[in-house]
């Protein structure tokens, strides 16, 4: 029996450390990073952002390689029925339109995507950390700057928009 295909989580944090130093003194709580993640298969990166649902080799994206790859099992999905349900996520639940950095961002797709291709989430300290900034005084008065915050492939790379 053949196996499947490998599916992972790229784990970006944004702040390239800044966040592990500098939150207590900003939120008045310890954070490891502010998360970007992606799900890599098919040899491609998937990723959601202000451009709606985007792919590029791993590793193309203007933060280079992730923090942290994690292997969250394989598929038995073959590629054009995967291709097609991201078609329906980005004319629908993934438009550009939609995002939102703390409710509706890329850690939301990737779990979305994740459990289709896996049937398991990604790690609960990812999609938490939105809840954990905003429960902060600061972090709500950050919320406005943080927004704007997006991520896109690097220059050179090839794009695929869903």
């Amino acid at each position: 029996m053949a196996s499947g295909q490998a599916v992972k989580l790229f784990v970006y944090d944004l702040t390239k450390g800044l966040a592990s130093q500098l939150a207590p003194m900003i939120i008045g709580r310890p954070l490891d990073g502010i998360w970007h993640t992606s799900i890599v298969c098919y040899n491609q990166e998937f990723f959601f952002g202000g451009m709606g649902i985007e792919s590029c080799p791993p590793c193309g994206t203007i933060l280079g390689s992730p923090d942290k790859q994690v292997h969250l099992g394989s598929t038995e999905v073959p590629s054009e029925m995967f291709y097609e349900y991201l078609s329906q996520l980005g004319s629908d639940t993934f438009k550009p339109q939609k995002y939102e950095l703390f409710h509706h961002n890329c850690n939301n797709f990737s779990s979305e995507v994740a459990q289709f291709l896996t049937g398991k989430d990604i790690p609960s300290y990812i999609t938490d950390l939105p809840g954990e900034i905003l429960s902060t005084p600061m972090g709500q008065m950050i919320k406005n700057m943080l927004e704007n915050t997006q991520v896109s492939p690097g220059a050179g790379q090839t794009t695929r928009h869903f």
